[in-house]
């Protein structure tokens, strides 16, 4: 009589948030699985508090991008998170922010599901969420916003690309990876019809001990230097409530900086 095989049951891979970088703002949830995971595939800017609450035996594979490299590709991603529930029971690909918001989780998933694996997410506080609190910037306040769009300024397929005009202020736009080169950002969004005095902030590391803030509007975004990744950008009448909460601290420093600053003072205000 001819024996049934043995067949190994697959182990289960998690998409798992980190958040926007401070590792007590982990859901209880994450913070279990990452102290029990085999395998861990994560991002380059998951920051390194979060990466030490990983199991001690886990093995970490470094996934992201470095100098806008990338180290592996999805489809490379992809094939490792399917061969690594082959031989691990818990496989965990963390992500910066939620893995459902810019984190590819749409190709994982897809290939996933298509190789059998069973597959749990596990949601994050996201990256604008972070960057607005760091910067105590409520993004629907009612008095300035009546909606939130989150999105990025890469290429897109042109049926997706979203048309500005269409956009209005009252929206509080969160642009992720603005890039290095904020012209392009301030450029479209004028052409669209924004007002140059709509104010901006741009949030560097937000919720992490090297975390940057800085103030701007449209008609002075060319100029801003860029922050270091990852960074987002907040543009809206929101941000000027920030602006007007934080103006004495923040406008004795800019007062140093010259007839530029200066000016925007005069703009936003």
């Amino acid at each position: 009589m001819m024996r049934a095989k043995e067949v190994k049951t697959l182990g289960k891979v998690y998409l798992v948030g980190a958040g926007p970088g401070d590792p007590e703002l982990l859901t209880l949830k994450a913070a279990r699985i990452l102290g029990r995971a085999d395998v861990v595939l994560h991002d380059a800017l998951v920051s390194r508090e979060v990466l030490e609450l990983v199991a001690k035996n886990a093995e970490r594979i470094d996934v992201g991008k470095r100098c806008g490299q990338k180290l592996l590709t999805q489809e490379e991603i992809n094939a490792l998170l399917i061969s690594h529930a082959k031989s691990y029971d818990v496989v965990v690909r963390l992500k910066g922010g939620d893995p459902l918001i810019f984190g590819r989780a749409g190709e994982e998933m897809e290939a996933l599901r298509g190789a059998g694996v069973y597959f749990e997410v596990v949601p994050g506080i996201t990256a604008a969420m972070g960057a607005a609190a760091a910067a105590r910037i409520s993004l629907t306040y009612r008095r300035a916003a009546s909606q939130v769009l989150f999105t990025t300024v890469h290429r897109v397929r042109e049926e997706l690309e979203i048309d500005w005009r269409r956009v209005t202020s009252t929206t509080t736009l969160v642009i992720y990876m603005p890039g290095a080169d904020h012209k392009h950002v301030a450029r479209l969004l004028r052409e669209s019809g924004w007002p140059e005095d709509m104010p901006c902030a741009i949030v560097s590391a937000a919720t992490v001990q090297n975390q940057q803030i800085r103030w701007s509007n449209l008609a002075a975004l060319a100029t801003e230097p860029a922050l270091p990744a990852p960074a987002l950008l907040i543009v809206g009448r929101v941000a000027a409530q920030v602006v007007e909460e934080a103006r004495e601290g923040f406008w004795e420093k800019a007062s140093a900086r010259g007839a530029r600053n200066e000016g925007l003072q005069r703009r936003v205000f």
